[in-house]
């Protein structure tokens, strides 16, 4: 044992003199990252040439059809003229491959866990990366133990967002599009009975939960706050393998290395062809970047870095932005993909309204016993989208009733017969008796006095409301949902979807990708120019950027130009600046659940407001992204998803 120990001392020392530099036994396999990061919706990529000239066939069309006679540029050519002017051939083509906005809609929009894209739904993948780069090293057969270090904002809200036992589920061998939700907490139990993990779920090694994982509070690595190391040892006690990983939002998981390497634009998709397990680290290295570069070329097709160069794109193509962001997918999936693979997404949204709606369940997991409101605010809504016949709907007994009545606090509603009974002491009776027969005098016909209260009727207000609480209440239970930017803000983008597929379209097929291709764009220059994650930005990086990405393809799908598209995309972030995220005692409810249903409300005023005028406006959306960026940066990290301010701590848990 004290060989072991002095084992462990000496490794943690030489780790940290080599200030988390690789050694030549530490893995950057980004072909596993790649492997793992989409395993689960693999899809084979066209080739570069059939996908350009698809892509140029497309907009050829378009030009025919089009009535301008204005030279067109070509795409991939920058729209800032002074960068054109300042920059080299050479800089200006690796600035547009690197540096440009566009990523997939299918990685943006991706299916996981709640109750957090961050803090579950990473750590989750950043585990089965790990251990995959193991099993391609042929290193996970010698591996004997394995620790486990959780940083910064992954530590300080992590028990309330599920972070430990999605991190152990990943080591595992898990994935959040495919892991079976209901065994998660007994086989997390079973690692604390026994002191073992399987990782890889094939090879069982020492792990004493309590002890191998660590949760430092108040320590961040400095790439990002929402940090993690892994660390795996022979039974010598020597160490074997190591690497941290930055859950960024949305589910996106980068490490140091390819952070540093690649630049802005870092993500995960195909595997990379260009390394063999044989070669060198540094040939490996060199390979690998030079795919992922290829790799962006191919999705540049139709590249676009700011909201301005987007909407100038369209205008130059006669394209809408749901055509533009179409045509990038084409890059790497069939037309076919493209489409099944939206569709997909938009199921699962629409499947967890359905959940949330018809829930059993009266409480959400965790100390503040929040009780689920969207059951019975489903069941108060004069008409029922789902049918009240459904496998999973509230018995009768514990249905509010939908005629005449009041509804005490208790939820027990009360006869019109006894409306007027409830209380000798009314409201009306308890003013008469403190004023003066003058003052009285002075009310008379100036008021309405009403015997009972009026429920309001805002089928608008009461429809976004209940599909965006029903959406977060299963992703806080730990439900399947999408992250839409982000599991925080998850209900924002399906209710006003749900919403206007409900009432108001007329080719739901066509508006479903209209609407989910549209926000995505959105979602891609806020990705770029700022950040989707509420440890940089606060609840301004998802519920905000959530509201502005609905606005702007609500706009879209009620016939808005790209100009007040992009318009109501900027009133809907420009008024949720400075939106802090403080959850109660770390969980993704209060004020997260009903954030998201005034999120969905605002998008859909912002998204009337733009439709009104005609797409000029004095602030752009480049303006805002960019306030939005700074405004996160100036916020001090107690607001920042840590727990440590706000609501946090002025409202007691128990």
């Amino acid at each position: 044992m004290s060989h072991y120990i002095r084992a462990l001392a000496r490794n943690a020392a030489v780790a940290a003199s080599a200030s988390r530099s690789l050694s030549a036994r530490r893995m950057h396999s980004l072909t596993a990252h790649a492997a793992i990061y989409r395993q689960s919706n693999r899809l084979t990529r066209r080739s570069e040439q059939d996908s350009q000239a698809l892509v140029h066939h497309v907009l050829a069309q378009r030009r025919l059809s089009t009535t301008s006679a204005t030279p067109q540029a070509e795409p991939h050519k920058s729209s800032n003229k002074e960068e054109e002017e300042g920059a080299s051939p050479e800089s200006a083509a690796e600035k547009d491959s690197t540096n440009h906005a566009v990523v997939s809609t299918f990685d943006l929009f991706s299916i996981g866990v709640g109750p957090s894209s961050s803090h579950t739904v990473g750590p989750m993948r950043a585990g089965k990366i790990f251990v995959q780069d193991l099993v391609d090293h042929n290193v996970l057969t010698k591996v004997s133990s394995i620790k486990v270090d959780l940083y910064g904002s992954l530590a300080l809200t992590g028990i309330g967002h599920g972070t430990p036992n999605a991190t152990l589920m990943g080591l595992e061998g898990e994935l959040p599009e495919t892991v079976p939700t209901e065994t998660i907490i007994t086989r997390v139990q079973a690692m604390y009975d026994t002191n073992t993990i399987s990782l890889n779920g094939t090879h069982r090694v020492r792990f004493n939960p309590d002890k191998d994982m660590t949760l430092h509070y108040y320590e961040s690595l400095p790439q990002h706050p929402n940090g993690m190391r892994f660390t795996v040892f022979d039974s010598n006690g020597d160490m074997l393998a190591t690497n941290e990983y930055f859950s960024i939002g949305g589910g996106f998981v980068v490490n140091e290395k390819t952070q540093h390497a690649h630049g802005e634009n870092v993500f995960y998709r195909d595997n990379a062809r260009g390394a063999s397990p044989t070669s060198t680290t540094s040939d490996a290295e060199s390979a690998q970047m030079a795919e992922r570069t290829q790799q962006d070329l191919v999705t540049a097709a139709l590249p676009f870095r700011t909201g301005k160069d987007l909407v100038d794109l369209c205008q130059r193509e006669g394209l809408s932005i749901a055509e533009v962001v179409f045509l990038n997918e084409l890059q790497w999936r069939s037309r076919e993909e493209v489409i099944n693979s939206a569709f997909r997404i938009w199921a699962v949204m629409d499947d967890s309204i359905r959940r949330g709606c018809l829930s059993t369940e009266r409480k959400l997991p965790g100390r503040l016993n929040v009780h689920r409101r969207a059951p019975n605010l489903y069941q108060n809504l004069m008409r029922g989208i789902y049918g009240s016949s459904e496998r999973g709907a509230l018995p009768s007994a514990q249905s509010p009733a939908l005629t005449d009545g009041l509804q005490s606090a208790g939820g027990l509603t009360t006869s019109p017969t006894d409306a007027g009974n409830i209380s000798p002491l009314s409201a009306s009776s308890l003013l008469e008796t403190s004023l003066t027969s003058a003052q009285r005098s002075e009310l008379s016909g100036v008021f309405k006095r009403r015997q009972r209260a009026r429920r309001p009727v805002l089928p608008q207000l009461d429809y976004l409301s209940v599909y965006a609480i029903a959406v977060n209440e299963e992703n806080a239970a730990g439900g399947r949902v999408v992250t839409a930017p982000t599991n925080g803000a998850a209900g924002v983008i399906p209710s006003v979807l749900k919403y206007h597929l409900e009432f108001l379209s007329e080719d739901p097929s066509r508006d479903i990708l209209e609407f989910l291709f549209t926000s995505a764009a959105i979602g891609m220059l806020y990705k770029r120019g700022a950040s989707i994650s509420a440890a940089e930005m606060g609840c301004q990086g998802e519920v905000g950027v959530a509201c502005s990405m609905s606005a702007a393809a609500f706009a879209a799908v009620m016939g808005g130009t790209p100009a007040q598209v992009e318009n109501a995309a900027e009133i809907g972030m420009e008024h949720n600046l400075g939106l802090t995220c403080d959850p109660v005692d770390g969980l993704v409810q209060i004020p997260c659940i009903e954030r998201n249903a005034l999120g969905a409300v605002k998008a859909v005023t912002a998204a009337q407001l733009a439709l009104q005028g005609d797409g000029s406006h004095r602030v752009s959306l480049d303006q805002v992204i960019e306030t939005m960026r700074q405004t996160g940066q100036d916020m001090m990290s107690k607001y920042k998803e840590t727990s440590q301010g706000g609501l946090a701590v002025n409202v007691p848990v128990c």
